[in-house]
């Protein structure tokens, strides 16, 4: 590549960047999936548009697992573990045994309706079985889900990845001769030994992370985002390295360090959200650029037909059999069922087989392509619909934003407070806010202009507060913080413990920060 060529490329790739930054507005004003803008964006450019030509399934899985890696720890980092708390166990089994059931389910409609060979069929089943991670959590965060619902089907979406990815590179060595005599129950073992190994390193490497990042105080607020997201590669590479889920491991690393309390925690989850879609991005513009339209035609009919199976039977049959034993309503599991969006993974792994040459297996990925445009037009638009026609739409609303700064030398942090304009922090005075003992409120901003609250400040919608808090009572200081914003005043009764938090009265003058404390008067 010459500096010219590199001038072009960095001119088309900006364009194409930009582009996708405003299909994403035009997806929020229309309701439309923007995964499906960036897949007809990279159509456009491919070689029936503007005359790119991408034909390198090689290429498209390598830069597929980095952008896959990406979006995993974008979706651990920006997951809160107290919405997917009560959904693991149910979640770990949609996963792994619901993914199994809907192999199984698919192979044997594809054996049956598409003449293929069982073997065949079931490599086709892990393609499109799992739920896509970028879909759920680009279009699940929007729908007005219960929480417990919407974690489940988070949670379910970071874990999948990695039992369907060993399933397809299993099934795609079978079918190529390599798989060297082994029986299905050895990999079986296997895959299982590998699921464990990746969540072991990743959650390792989330503790040892997230210890040493309280600890080192970096010199640029700038550094705590890229190393956390360093972490989460690492966790990846080494599982890999290790003959391990790496996709479970970058998952869980990113999900340990994004709910631990970590200095600049909400700049840490805005970079990689901004990572998270740039790696969407590359990627559905990629897939696009790969599909060959002129191929599309033929691979309707079998699109449709797997698509339907998957919709209307092996998804719905795979959560019946893996969450009923958790006692989930049927309504609920409605709702589970028909939110199993499909997105970049089942064309990503469609180009495992594509790329190794497995016979059977021509015109997968455009077959794929199809599957996931058509049912993602029907899926993700009557999501909120269905959730509304079965009276479990729920709202979700960020009322309250809270930013954390480290003052290492007087061991305490600065929280930095959003007071957004549905919290019902709007009207307190501070003296009700009852911080734990060590956290006291030392500035407020109201349109532009500081000031040194007092007891009897009310707080207004838009405020920023400066809470100073001392390492050990910042957690609690942050609860109590929540529990205020979604209660108000009735926080001091329906939370344990609430009332009995008694209030900080610090001395007068300034700490070593230079933040100003003031006595109660």
């Amino acid at each position: 590549m010459t500096v010219d060529d590199l001038n072009t490329a960095v001119l088309l790739g900006a364009l194409v960047l930009v582009a996708a930054v405003f299909a994403v507005r035009l997806s929020v004003g229309t309701g439309t999936p923007s995964l499906l803008l960036y897949l007809a964006l990279g159509v456009a450019i491919g070689e029936d548009g503007l005359g790119i030509r991408f034909d390198d399934y090689d290429l498209t899985q390598v830069l597929g697992y980095a952008a896959l890696v990406l979006i995993l720890a974008e979706g651990g980092l920006t997951t809160r573990w107290s919405s997917i708390r009560g959904a693991i166990a149910p979640a770990a089994l949609l996963a792994t045994l619901g993914t199994v059931i809907s192999i199984v389910v698919i192979g044997t409609v594809a054996h049956l309706l598409l003449d293929v060979g069982w073997a065949t069929g079931m490599l086709l089943g892990a393609v499109v079985s799992s739920t896509d991670a970028a879909a759920v959590f680009s279009v699940l965060r929007r729908a007005p889900l219960p929480s417990r619902l919407g974690g489940l089907l988070e949670a379910e979406s970071g874990f999948n990845d990695a039992p369907v990815v060993i399933a397809v590179v299993s099934l795609t060595t079978v079918l190529g001769g390599g798989g060297g005599g082994h029986s299905w129950w050895f990999l079986g073992i296997e895959a299982a030994g590998e699921l464990l190994g990746g969540a072991a390193i990743g959650l390792a490497l989330g503790v040892l992370g997230a210890v040493g990042l309280r600890r080192v105080a970096l010199p640029a607020s700038g550094l705590y985002p890229i190393t956390v997201l360093g972490v989460c590669a690492l966790a990846y590479g080494l599982s890999a390295e290790l003959h391990t889920s790496g996709f479970i491991a970058v998952y869980l690393a990113g999900l340990v360090l994004g709910n631990a309390e970590l200095p600049h925690r909400p700049a840490t989850r805005g970079f990689a959200e901004g990572v998270g879609w740039l790696a969407q991005i590359g990627l559905f513009v990629l897939l696009g650029l790969l599909v060959s339209p002129q191929d599309i035609p033929s691979q309707v009919v079998p699109a449709l037909v797997v698509g339907f199976a998957l919709l209307l039977v092996a998804r719905p049959l795979s959560v019946l059999l893996s969450v009923s034993w958790f006692r989930v309503p049927l309504r609920d599991q409605a709702i589970l069922s028909w939110g199993g969006l499909r997105g970049a993974v089942p064309i990503v792994l469609a180009t495992v087989p594509a790329a190794a040459g497995v016979p059977g297996t021509e015109g997968v990925v455009e077959m794929v392509f199809v599957l996931v445009v058509a049912f993602t037009v029907l899926q993700a638009p009557t999501l909120p619909w269905l959730a509304r026609r079965l009276g479990i739409s729920e709202p979700a609303v960020r009322d309250l934003e809270v930013e954390s700064s480290p003052l290492e030398e007087i061991g305490a942090d600065v929280l930095q407070v959003r007071v957004g304009p549905t919290s019902h922090l709007h009207g307190l005075e501070v003296f009700e806010l009852r911080l734990p003992e060590g956290a006291e409120v030392s500035l407020v901003v109201r349109d532009g202009r500081a000031r040194v609250p007092d007891r009897s400040t009310t707080l207004r919608h838009g405020d920023d507060l400066l809470v100073v808090a001392v390492s050990g009572v910042r957690e609690a200081a942050e609860d109590r913080l929540h529990a205020l914003s979604q209660r108000g005043r009735l926080a001091g009764w329906t939370t344990p413990g609430a009332t009995r938090l008694p209030e900080l009265r610090p001395a007068p003058g300034r700490d070593r920060s230079g933040l100003p404390h003031q006595p109660p008067r």
